[in-house]
This record gives structure tokens, C-alpha cells and sequence, in this order.
């Protein structure tokens, strides 16, 4: 998968917006800093999310964390696959991975761009 065209958040989610749908997960370092994924909460489909609203949660062996909305709209699909394997996180995070598509009315312009991401990753 083409990430260079993914958007990122300091709170390491990725979004990929295409035709006013934003597909959100989680990047490679943060599954990697949860450890072996074992649960994902997964936001209601028809639910209104605000950025940098709590959407779900990820449990994993080392710690749980909250997953953010990086916009904000409408919940309009789910990765059902996630409530069966959520090890899915650790094996592709950028793909089957996935966490929610939300329809947006605007591309937000506050995310950090791959290089900018891997720039703010470099200085944790």
C-alpha cells in the first residue's frame, strides 16, 4: 500500500481520504509499541465523531489505548474483521488494519504528511 499519500497524527493514526471518506487506523509504530494486539473496540456505524474524539480502544499485552478520530463526520463503516482477529493491526496496520471509514465534509489540513511523520517520529 502506497502510504506516502497517507496523512498522520502526533497520536500515531494514519488517514487516507478519498472522495470525502477518510479510512482511519493505526501506523506501524504504534502497533508496535502496543505489542501483540488481543482487542479492538470498534466505533458504532451512524455515529457523529468529532476530531480528536475517542472512537475506540485497542488492548494489547502491554497496555490499552484509546484510538482518536483524526476528523471529523460520520461514521459510515467499521472492520468487522478486527473483532475476530485483531492481530490484523500487527500483521498489516495499513491495510487490513483498518479501523473505520468516516464521510467527511472537509480534507482536515493540520495532519502531518508521510515525510513529516517520519521526521516527528525520529525525534521521540
Amino acid at each position: 500500500m502506497d502510504t506516502e499519500k497517507f496523512l498522520y497524527t502526533k497520536e500515531h493514526e494514519w488517514v487516507f481520504v478519498e472522495n470525502n471518506v477518510a479510512t482511519v487506523g493505526i501506523t506501524d509504530y504504534a502497533q508496535q509499541q502496543l505489542g501483540e494486539v488481543v482487542f479492538v473496540e470498534l466505533p458504532e456505524v451512524d455515529a457523529d465523531v468529532e476530531k480528536h474524539g475517542e472512537i475506540g480502544a485497542i488492548e494489547s499485552s502491554k497496555a490499552a489505548s484509546d484510538i482518536y478520530s483524526p476528523v471529523a463526520g460520520k461514521i459510515i463503516e467499521v472492520n468487522q474483521e478486527l473483532e475476530g482477529t485483531p492481530e490484523l493491526l500487527n500483521e498489516d496496520a495499513f491495510a487490513a488494519g483498518w479501523i473505520c471509514k468516516i464521510q467527511i465534509e472537509n480534507t482536515p489540513n493540520d495532519l502531518m504528511t508521510n515525510k513529516e511523520y517520519q521526521d516527528y517520529l525520529l525525534g521521540l
